[in-house]
């Protein structure tokens, strides 16, 4: 994982098969790139996702990893529990989001 800038855009590494047949080979050449939603000093706002989308997206993954993936193969107390974690941080995040809601700041750059 590299930081591209004031941490909004991030190249991640794909993990693919190797030449050599080995499994989980970091091959650099290959990324994803993710970038967050930014909203600047001066109002000016820029599309990207959200930390409480990224977390949605690998809790669903977990999930089914741990559920669906041919019949739940992938099962494991570690999974199951990094669900919970990540949950937990789902539930931070948007309790973060309605207590600025309620304080009429969200949207900005007031604390």
């Amino acid at each position: 994982m590299r930081c591209l800038d004031d941490c909004h855009t991030y190249e991640m590494d794909t993990f693919l098969k190797g030449k050599d047949g080995h499994e989980n080979c970091v091959l650099l050449d290959h990324i994803q790139v993710i970038h967050f939603y930014e909203m600047r000093e001066s109002g000016d706002k820029f599309d990207g996702v959200t930390n409480e989308e990224v977390l949605r997206v690998l809790i669903h993954r977990l999930k089914f990893l741990n559920e669906e993936w041919h019949g739940g193969k992938f099962r494991c107390r570690e999974n199951s529990i990094a669900i919970t974690k990540l949950e937990e941080a789902l539930m931070w995040l948007n309790k973060r989001t309605e207590d600025r809601v309620a304080r009429k700041v969200e949207g900005s750059h007031s604390v």
